[in-house]
């Protein structure tokens, strides 16, 4: 691929240049890309930190992506339920789901793969068990799938809504009303690749209902629900409000000293797949987030 920087692009750094012309590419792989000698600018190589001129002409010569696996890794877990169709995981805040772009250790689904013999297939090699996912520093309750079937009944339960997820949140300000429901649809943000917006009237549809559980002096503790499982969704949402979660800067909060944002998957119900009983499972909020609420009661 090439491309001539044009005068308005002058004086941008290379990798942000090359994250502009190729959003579909990640920051981290643009940038492996360059230290890989596979980004030339005039033909010579460049940091990625280097600025351009208008007229430098860039070539990329794409590397094909390292392909996902999964291993298995001694993780310690927590297991909140079990049978024998069902495991709910109590997923940390820090801990990913599965591989992905720039990881590969620490996953949950590796930890998994040590923990359990037996999990559904039908998420692929990389994601064996997942039938729904939580973000990186969302902590909570999380299901998997120990063989083929059950996935298929709780994937079925999901995409028909039938599914109930509460999560706790703690925004920023005070929210007119005790309840509120947000139907916004929610795409990707056009400049900033990383983000979900729900500002351009387009997107996906998305359902999120919340009610307030306690009020503190410049903060609000939501119960929140969601009918959709949206990228970022929760975040999106209430950060459209101007209520963003807090600790959340990539939507908007202030920054703060804890590692992680105020969101936490607290309770899910389901339908058993084999027996059709209806089973709740619910998470207790981790230190972390107990001692946040503390800390705000006393300001």
């Amino acid at each position: 691929m090439r491309f001539s920087v044009l005068p308005s692009e002058a004086g941008q750094r290379l990798d942000h240049y090359l994250q502009r012309r190729l959003p579909e590419f990640s920051r981290s792989r643009l940038q492996a890309w360059i230290r890989g000698a596979r980004v030339r600018v005039n033909g010579g190589l460049r940091k990625a930190s280097s600025e351009l001129r208008a007229g430098d002409l860039v070539e990329v010569e794409p590397a094909p992506p390292e392909p996902l696996c999964a291993t298995p890794e001694d993780i310690p877990l927590r297991v909140l339920y079990e049978d024998d169709d069902v495991v709910a995981i109590d997923k940390p805040a820090g801990m990913v789901v599965h591989a992905g772009a720039g990881v590969r250790q620490g996953t949950l689904v590796n930890a998994l793969l040590h923990r359990f013999v037996r999990l559904s297939s039908l998420g692929g090699e990389w994601r064996p068990g997942i039938v729904h996912r939580l973000d990186r520093l969302t902590s909570g309750v999380l299901l998997v799938a120990k063989h083929d079937q059950a996935h298929r009944a709780l994937a079925a339960q999901f995409a028909s809504g039938s599914v109930r997820k509460l999560y706790l949140a703690l925004v920023h300000g005070r929210i007119a009303g005790d309840a509120g429901r947000i139907q916004t649809p929610i795409a990707r943000d056009p400049v900033h690749r990383v983000r979900m917006t729900a500002r351009l009237g387009s997107g996906r549809r998305a359902l999120t209902e919340y009610r307030v559980e306690q009020r503190y002096a410049g903060y609000t503790l939501l119960k929140v629900r969601i009918a959709t499982g949206r990228t970022h969704q929760i975040r999106v949402h209430l950060s459209s409000l101007g209520h963003p979660v807090a600790g959340d800067r990539l939507y908007g909060a202030p920054a703060s000293r804890h590692a992680r944002f105020f969101l936490h998957a607290w309770r899910i119900r389901f339908a058993q797949p084999t027996t059709g009983e209806t089973r709740e499972v619910i998470s207790p909020l981790p230190a972390e987030l107990a001692e946040w609420l503390r800390e705000i009661e006393l300001e």
